[in-house]
């Protein structure tokens, strides 16, 4: 593997080349995009791209151009920088589309359970025996036999006559004794295949051709299950699938959860000249003014995670290369939300999703004000103001993270909208929830607004988790049974077994 090439390499894959799936069935517009940038290994424009979708023999440059355009190609795992489109190859969609490309084998080789071969499909010349009306009738026996057919099926079974009442048990045992009674006989027409004998017994005439009829019936019912369960997953491949993505998933947590964090906050944006640093795990704050932002470089050395709004712009101005650092965008997640069929729309803004998801008031200070704090030099204003603001992105960090989601919020609107920054292996409110649930114990809630910063626990409290009988729907009540919305929960742990015990 080349280390020349950074999407590639982190993705595990060698450079693919346009020719080469071309003519795959996932070669979409937006596919073909990403393959190009594979391909390069750098961020393209979409004048270029077309440019190599017409040498690759793919498309007209002008028809290939028009068709990047409308496919919304800054979409994830393709992200905008200015006229530049890069892939970002630490998204969870990137791997995922690589491999319906056919660029990498699958993460795990396909398990496969030995299972003997089953037994030859019976003979409608041969009785059957009771193993072949056990399959035929594994998933109950058809509603739509008829009450002598089935009585036809265990008699054949059997090799001399049989007591009502044993025939009625044994339909029972398969799926359907309430239709099969002793007195099911009277309603039988004089040319049926089961005699009444003088003791009361039913008795079988192997030679009627409803016999034969009843045979083939349970050998069509045998071959069809067969073949539907050739075409579903072995339950115990699935299982074995299930156990190796929940160790995979918790493997892949635990190595996030070490990555030292940091959420940057600059101001201006477009000429930063004041700097604030937020160590996410540690919680501590530093703010660095005119020549002090020279060392942001040498500090941001130490995280595997950088988040900001515009991160990568960001890193530019301040001429700090992530190399493949993982990069959390705090910008919204989309520019704009159709809000009424009159196609009136609404700006979303970092401003919105903050008050919605956070219940703060004002989360950022106004800007000239900061730019007046800056040109007379009332850098302890500044500091508290720019602070207040990482305070402000580090709360909307971490309802990210416990959701998967932000909220917006604007008059009649409360909806969900995708973070890009949460990866789906880190744990979440569901997650914890479900684990608490499953433990019987409780979980320490924050709700409403954003937690303090210097004591975020102070406002905890204890919530017991409660589940629907399918287990499928949950939800919180606290101690005094009111119910707590999950919107509003902002921090949850599981509580301490001690605390959970009083």
């Amino acid at each position: 593997m080349s280390g020349t090439n950074p999407y590639c390499s982190t993705l595990n894959i060698r450079p693919p080349t346009l020719e080469s799936v071309r003519h795959h069935p996932e070669a979409t517009c937006y596919n073909m995009l990403l393959v190009a940038l594979l391909e390069r290994g750098a961020p393209m424009t979409l004048a270029e791209v077309a440019e190599r979708l017409e040498a690759a023999g793919v498309a007209p440059a002008a028809a290939a151009l028009a068709s990047l355009k409308r496919c919304k190609p800054g979409r994830a795992p393709i992200y905008r920088d200015g006229d530049l489109y890069a892939l970002d190859p630490h998204d969870d969609d990137a791997s995922l589309r690589v491999f319906c490309l056919g660029l990498r084998p699958p993460r795990a080789p396909a398990l496969r359970v030995a299972r003997p071969e089953p037994y030859p499909l019976p003979s409608s010349d041969e009785p059957l025996r009771p193993p072949h009306i056990t399959d035929a009738w594994e998933s109950g026996i058809p509603w739509n036999w008829s009450v002598q057919r089935i009585v036809i099926c265990i008699l054949d079974t059997h090799d001399e006559p049989q007591e009502p009442a044993a025939v009625q048990t044994l339909a029972r045992l398969l799926g359907d004794g309430d239709r099969v009674t002793p007195a099911a006989a009277d309603r039988w027409r004089s040319g049926s295949p089961i005699r009444v004998t003088a003791d009361g017994r039913w008795e079988l005439d192997a030679a009627h051709p409803a016999v034969v009829s009843a045979r083939l019936a349970v050998i069509d019912r045998i071959a069809m299950i067969r073949r539907r369960r050739s075409l579903l997953p072995d339950p115990e491949v699935q299982q074995a699938n299930f156990k190796r993505f929940e160790r995979e998933s918790a493997e892949n947590a635990a190595q996030l959860a070490a990555m030292r964090r940091v959420i940057l906050h600059a101001f201006p944006a477009a000429k930063p000249e004041a700097l604030v640093l937020l160590d996410v795990e540690r919680r501590e704050i530093v703010t660095l003014l005119g020549d002090k932002l020279a060392d942001a470089k040498s500090m941001l050395h130490d995280y595997g995670i950088i988040a900001a709004v515009d991160v990568r712009t960001l890193l530019r101005r301040l001429e700090f290369d992530p190399g493949e650092r993982r990069l959390g965008e705090l910008g919204p997640p989309q520019k704009t939300m159709q809000i009424n069929r009159q196609g009136r729309t609404l700006r979303i803004t970092l401003d919105l999703l903050v008050q919605g998801s956070c219940n703060l008031g004002r989360p950022f200070g106004d800007a000239d004000t900061l730019r007046g704090y800056l040109q007379r030099g009332e850098t302890t204003k500044l500091r508290r103001r720019l602070e207040s603001d990482a305070k402000s992105l580090f709360a909307l960090y971490q309802y990210g993270r416990l959701h998967g989601t932000v909220r917006l919020r604007w008059g009649f609107l409360d909806e969900w909208l995708p973070v890009p920054w949460v990866h789906r292996d880190e744990p979440r409110l569901h997650q914890l929830m479900s684990q608490a649930h499953t433990l019987g114990r409780q979980l320490e809630v924050v709700a409403g607004g954003a937690p303090g910063w210097s004591d975020p626990w102070a406002r905890a409290r204890l919530a017991q988790v409660h589940a629907d009988a399918s287990g499928w729907h949950t939800w919180l009540v606290d101690e005094h049974g009111f119910e707590i919305e999950e919107r509003e929960v902002q921090l949850a742990r599981l509580a301490a077994q001690e605390t959970t015990g009083r």
